[in-house]
């Protein structure tokens, strides 16, 4: 337990405790100016929809992406298992730049986006598909092992007693593998209100547009502005930490009521 905590101290508390030592400096006043400006509220707002929204996409198409993988055989299944890491394998800066190429209104994807009328490069579209593509296997690896340790005869149980298939997920599977599901989620929402290096090629990095918050941090250091980027930085990781406190929360009370039923 003393090391545990000597590790953790060392590694994460000290580190993040020297910015609130570094805001403790200015007022509150002076603190909440900094964060609300409409610059930095604009990124904040532009953050964490992207974030949630990515998200949200990961929960659905990522529970899929589990479930084909556990439940069905298939030629070239571990080489799509393998591409699942990918995201996580790649440097940032790469998959930025590739995702770039690719949504260009000249790119592969790009270019039959433009023509629906679709921009997806330079734009919130563009930066929530960057977020989706680093958050997937984070929800995938969460649900994996749960699926695959439950036990398929359970389906059939609830198919013999009358339960269509719509019934059976929702009633049966979903609830068991809900705790599972919202750690990936929570995992995949906090990398992706941290992102950076896949993200600002794909952004454009427009001011009031495009701009995330962590880049607008990194604008801040590069100007010499440390109390504002602080004051960023410390607002970002209290919402962070208020959202991460609430899952855990409904992820312990769910696992609870699954327990007592």
């Amino acid at each position: 337990m003393g090391f545990t905590i000597f590790y953790l101290s060392l590694i994460v508390l000290i580190p993040l405790s020297m910015l609130f030592f570094k805001t403790a400096s200015m007022g509150f006043k002076e603190f909440f100016g900094l964060i609300t400006t409409p610059r930095a509220l604009a990124a904040y707002r532009l953050s964490f929809t992207t974030a949630c929204l990515s998200a949200a996409i990961n929960a659905v198409f990522g529970s899929i992406t589990a479930w084909v993988l556990v439940r069905y055989s298939f030629p070239g299944k571990g080489i799509m298992n393998a591409l699942v890491d990918l995201p996580l394998a790649l440097p940032t800066a790469v998959a930025g730049i590739a995702l770039t190429e690719l949504y260009t209104p000249t790119g592969w994807v790009g270019q039959y986006l433009q023509t629906m009328g679709i921009k997806a490069a330079f734009t919130p579209f563009g930066i929530t598909i960057a977020l989706t593509f680093i958050g997937l296997p984070f929800v995938v690896r969460t649900i994996q092992p749960v699926l695959e340790d439950m036990d398929p005869q359970i389906e059939e149980a609830a198919a013999s007693l009358g339960a269509n298939r719509w019934q059976t997920v929702w009633r049966i599977i979903l609830p068991m593998i809900f705790p599972a599901l919202l750690t990936g989620v929570t995992l995949a929402f906090s990398r992706a209100i941290g992102e950076y290096g896949s993200v600002i090629f794909i952004a454009g990095n427009m001011p009031m547009r495009t701009e995330i918050v962590p880049l607008l941090i990194m604008t801040k250091l590069e100007q010499y502005d440390y109390a504002q980027a602080t004051a960023l930085a410390i607002g970002m990781l209290l919402i962070a930490f208020l959202c991460l406190v609430t899952a855990n929360f409904l992820g312990w009370l769910t696992s609870r009521n699954l327990g007592k039923a």
